[in-house]
């Protein structure tokens, strides 16, 4: 059995390498809006369960819970994503029943311990629950390293994970170079105001 804490690491590290490829979802124009738009409150308390042992807080950073990765995947089910909102739902729906039947508890209440085994269990399998598992994933992913413009990556947390500078209008040469330090500009490619 692998030792916990290199799972986790590997794992951690596997979803910020993948990240590089997350494309960004083109919101309406009320992606600014705050409250929920596409979920109950039951089902972003599953959600967040979810994604908090996804991509969890630990000594390199805030997790996807903190960088507002649910608020996008909410948003985004909401606007761009709405036609696959049911089958999400009944995905996010079908893994809690699971947690319930095979670890005793909704999923928002099993410990983060339990939570990471189902996680697991779910991550290689070929059943609806892994298929949403791989579909949440992405969902995670691109709220947590996306354009804070769209809900999620609050405070610039994802892109400050993957030493992302952020997009910039102009590039000075100094930042150039190889192994160079460059400083963060923490800026929404939409604006100042869209940071959080």
């Amino acid at each position: 059995m692998i030792d916990r804490m290199n799972s986790r690491d590997v794992s951690r590290r596997a979803l910020i390498q993948s990240a590089a490829f997350v494309p960004l979802a083109a919101l309406v124009s009320s992606a600014q809006q705050t409250s929920p738009a596409a979920l109950t409150p039951a089902q972003m308390k599953t959600l967040v369960a979810f994604i908090d042992r996804l991509i969890p807080r630990d000594e390199l950073g805030p997790g996807a819970v903190e960088a507002g990765a649910q608020i996008y995947i909410d948003r985004v089910l909401a606007g761009p994503n709405a036609g696959e909102k049911d089958s999400f739902i009944q995905g996010l729906e079908a893994v809690d029943a699971y947690a319930k039947r095979v670890h005793g508890a909704a999923i928002a209440e099993l410990s983060a311990e339990k939570r990471d085994q189902l996680l697991a269990e779910l991550a290689g399998g070929s059943t609806p629950e892994s298929q949403f598992f791989n579909r949440a994933r992405r969902l995670t992913l691109e709220g947590m390293f996306g354009d804070p413009y769209y809900g999620g990556n609050k405070d610039f947390a994802g892109w400050d994970l993957i030493r992302y500078p952020g997009p910039r209008p102009a590039v000075a040469a100094e930042d150039q170079g190889l192994n160079v330090d460059v400083k963060p500009y923490r800026v929404s490619a939409y604006g100042v105001k869209y940071g959080h």
